[in-house]
């Protein structure tokens, strides 16, 4: 099924609303735009967010990407988000989407 209009737009507003400091993972994120797959929110990333604190959102474990590591690790440090060993610690800097 494609994406819709409308899902690649609450995405965007949910990526948008995590605040410096915080993270969201994909799961996260697919789970508070109702989406099935956290894959759709890769998807909707790599096509369409230049324009969003992109480096905001990882994998389950806490990790970036490695083709975007040093770069998004860097972005997160800058912001007072707590990395050790080239992950996030999402016990403490998980952004929670106010319930809808």
């Amino acid at each position: 099924m494609p994406t819709t209009d409308a899902e690649v737009e609450r995405v965007r507003e949910l990526v948008a609303a995590i605040p410096p400091g915080r993270v969201a993972t994909y799961g996260d994120i697919a789970a508070a735009a109702g989406l099935s797959t956290p894959r759709t929110v890769g998807w909707i990333m790599r096509t369409d967010s230049a324009d969003l604190p992109w480096h905001r959102v990882l994998r389950a474990n806490g990790t970036p990407a490695p083709h975007l590591a040093h770069r998004q690790l860097a972005e997160l440090i800058a912001e007072g988000c707590p990395v050790r060993d080239g992950r996030v610690d999402l016990r403490r800097a998980r952004f929670a989407f106010p319930a809808t």
